[in-house]
Order: structure tokens, then sequence, then C-alpha cells
């Protein structure tokens, strides 16, 4: 399997630019957050779970996909985090997604989506 370095190196998408600068982002927003490639694109994980995965497909899809592990947890119906920004597309109580999509979005968004992330991968 590829390291996300490589797989970056030849990512081939109408937003590649942006995957890679929020790529970026997120390393820097805490010490313990590792790496891998999911779905064929960056996933991040704090403590062993899997927090945050980019969703590149189909197309040129870009989403940010805000997830608490790959299995349903028994505190999911009652789990709470505040969005006050309106960007997050709650697919479960525990499981959101934010799109990127739009040519423009991750640079308008920019400091919202990482304030979203970071605290979204201690919550």
């Amino acid at each position: 399997m590829p390291t996300v370095d490589q797989h970056l190196a030849e990512l081939q998408h109408p937003r590649a630019d942006d995957v890679r600068a929020l790529r970026t982002a997120v390393l820097a927003l805490a010490p313990d957050i590792t790496e891998q490639v999911k779905w064929n694109a960056p996933s991040f994980v704090v403590d062993g779970v899997d927090r945050v995965t980019f969703r590149l497909a189909p197309r040129d899809l870009f989403q940010v996909v805000l997830h608490r592990g790959t299995a349903k947890r028994d505190d999911a119906a009652t789990f709470v985090f505040h969005d006050p920004t309106g960007l997050v597309r709650w697919a479960a109580p525990d499981r959101g997604v934010l799109d990127l999509t739009a040519p423009g979005a991750y640079a308008e968004h920019r400091d919202a989506v990482l304030e979203l992330i970071g605290r979204w991968i201690r919550a």
C-alpha cells in the first residue's frame, strides 16, 4: 500500500491542491495524528481510531468525512457535536460530511473547516 505522500504525488484530481493543503493543515493540528490511505484518499487516525477521512471519488468529489472509528459505537445516539458554521451534513449523530467540492470552497471555509476538524478529533 502506498504512503499518503506517494498517493498524493500521483493524485490526478481537480481539487488536488486543496487536498494537499488540507492534509498538511490537518497534520499540524495535533502531534499525535497519524495518517494512512483509506478509500483511495488520506485518512487521519488519533489513538488508533479513524477520525477524519477524505472522500475524493467519484469524479471530482472532495468531501471530509468526520467519524469515530469504523464500527458503530454504543454512545452514537447520545453523542453531541456542535457545528455553529452549518457546514457539516450529518449522516448520523456521530458521522458528518463537509463538502468542499465546489471550486474555492476550501479557501472560503478554511478556518472554519480546520476549527471543526480540530474539535472533532478530540470529541
